[in-house]
């Protein structure tokens, strides 16, 4: 019988999936002037992702013209033409008289682009199986500069992020001045707001700004001092108009308060169920001891909190030269080592933990 790993390698040979997506997506939104919970940016972001799925079937079954289909495709033939016509019918469901006027078009350009991708994969097949998935991008949009990862908004206007080395990174979205020129606002209106959100960490009570533009602002968590952020069920209504056009899910976090109740919890993954979610993930604010993203400046990963200086005790700097030990192990395939450095009378004096593979954004940027 084959191993896992084998039947892991066989399956990419035979099907060829693929897992394109996109990162930023809150923060374009954000440029455009539209908030992230209304019909006008759901249907952006609905068109969006339906074009990049219909071209990414339209270049592979001009691929499939080219160098031939997947090996499975003919057995899975009129299941995948019946798959890519249902992913055409979706694009007739956005709303396309909620968009902004000059944005309709993408609707056009995304039924052009399944109409072609259905009519070469009738002729030649297709070259992969699966062609999109909604990943997390923290990493990569940190890389690239962005401020909001796959299709997630942001999470605060301005955030506090733990390094993983240390210290404590301020992060300040660089949407917002692009936001309020599309708005209208002039220069030194602007600048004003800006100050504000720089003194303040949100732009709720900022000079100039209209109330009715308020919402283009709102982000995942509810600033420090403040009271407006998107509803749980905004999440999942964005994940609902675009999961029609990925052909795996959507990795996205459903943020949810502190004080949520359980019936909040369960209509959140009811409601999920109702949009035809494959997948969702909440996360209710401060239920882990820590987080690496706050709202406000942290102690370590925890809000700050006031300690006697009794509470604390005294290190000792170690030796610049130090005897150690080193394990290693291996859970689950995942290969690490633990290092203990040790004082001259035997005592640990510090740990280090290394892992084969890491996640952290800071050691990837």
């Amino acid at each position: 019988s084959s191993s896992p790993t084998e039947k892991i390698c066989r399956n990419s040979r035979d099907f060829r999936p693929l897992g394109l997506g996109y990162a930023n997506l809150g923060a374009l939104l954000m440029s455009l002037g539209l908030p992230y919970d209304s019909d006008s940016g759901r249907a952006v972001a609905a068109a969006i992702t339906a074009i990049m799925c219909g071209e990414a079937y339209k270049i592979s079954a001009e691929l499939a013209g080219l160098v031939g289909p997947f090996p499975g495709f003919e057995k899975n033939r009129a299941s995948m033409l019946e798959v890519i016509e249902m992913h055409r019918g979706h694009v007739k469901e956005i709303e396309v008289n909620k968009m902004p006027a000059d944005l309709r078009y993408l609707v056009n350009d995304a039924w052009d682009s399944w109409s072609v991708a259905l009519e070469l994969g009738v002729k030649y097949g297709f070259r992969n199986s699966q062609m999109t998935v909604l990943a997390p991008t923290g990493t990569i949009a940190f890389m690239m500069d962005c401020d909001t990862t796959g299709i997630e908004p942001d999470i605060a206007l301005v955030k506090y992020k733990v390094l993983a080395g240390g210290g404590m990174l301020k992060i300040v979205n660089k949407s917002v001045p692009l936001a309020l020129r599309t708005l209208g606002y002039g220069p030194l209106e602007i600048n004003g707001i800006i100050q504000h959100i720089e003194k303040n960490d949100m732009i709720e009570g900022a000079p100039h700004l209209k109330e009715e533009h308020l919402a283009v602002f709102d982000c995942a968590f509810k600033p420090a001092k403040g009271k407006r952020y998107i509803y749980h069920r905004a999440h999942i209504k964005m994940m609902g108009v675009t999961q029609p056009f990925i052909s795996g899910a959507i990795s996205k976090t459903i943020n949810m308060p502190e004080e949520s109740t359980v019936d909040e919890i369960a209509d959140a993954y009811i409601f999920a169920w109702k949009q035809g979610l494959k997948a969702v993930a909440i996360y209710r604010e401060n239920s882990k001891r820590s987080q690496p993203l706050n709202t406000q400046k942290t102690e370590g990963e925890m809000i700050k909190k006031q300690i006697r200086i009794s509470d604390r005790a005294e290190r000792i700097k170690p030796p610049q030269t130090r005897r150690s030990i080193i394990h290693k192990f291996n859970i689950a395939g995942n290969e690490g080592y633990l290092m203990v450095g040790l004082y001259e009378n035997g005592k640990p004096c510090d740990i280090f933990l290394m892992m084969h593979k890491t996640g952290s954004t800071i050691r990837g940027l």
